[in-house]
């Protein structure tokens, strides 16, 4: 047998060794106390989040206005509720502000006061594209992209089977795509 294949266990063995003494030795004092990254927390987002990027471009699409509607909840008020933002440098809308001094209720109030863990609610976020690409000197086929959805339960991030809603959208100015995004 020949000697590179005897001594390969050999070296196997060290660098196990090796790697096992790195894991079980104990950390700086310095890297004890990093503290770690937490996630996003309800007051950071609302409930219902969006992200447009520009496939024009590919780059976020920044200060796009867009409205977020509440279609249908249980008891619902007779007019309709509305939010408006506008999307930040990244392309994102993480908090939405009430259109009108009636609403009184913030997105995550709203589901919060629903009856079961399994109430849904309809949505539709409305992005106003065509003043947003003119403003830019390119024309637009769409005048506005609106994407309608269902929320199901109250909005309590990890209760009650609940999942953050997020609508990422590609928007170009002949077409635009979406998904259910985390």
């Amino acid at each position: 047998m020949d000697t590179a294949r005897r001594s390969s266990p050999d070296r196997t063995n060290e660098r196990l060794a090796l790697y096992q003494q790195q894991l079980a030795a104990p950390l700086p004092s310095s890297a004890t106390h990093t503290p770690a990254r937490q996630p996003p927390t309800m007051a950071a987002r609302d409930p219902i989040t969006c992200h447009v990027l520009n496939t024009l471009t590919g780059t976020p699409a920044a200060n796009l206005p867009v409205t977020l509607t509440l279609l249908s909840a249980p008891a619902s008020p007779s007019s309709p509720v509305t939010f408006h933002a506008t999307t930040n440098g990244d392309g994102r809308v993480a908090k939405w502000t009430p259109t009108s001094a009636a609403t009184t209720l913030s997105v995550p109030e709203i589901l919060a006061a629903l009856p079961t863990g399994d109430s849904k609610t309809n949505w539709a976020v409305r992005f106003e594209v065509g003043p947003w690409y003119e403003a830019q000197g390119i024309e637009s086929f769409w005048p506005e992209v609106e994407v309608k959805f269902t929320v199901k339960g109250r909005g309590r991030e990890g209760v009650e089977g609940w999942r953050h809603y997020h609508v990422p959208v590609l928007l170009g100015p002949w077409n635009y795509s979406t998904y259910r995004g985390s």
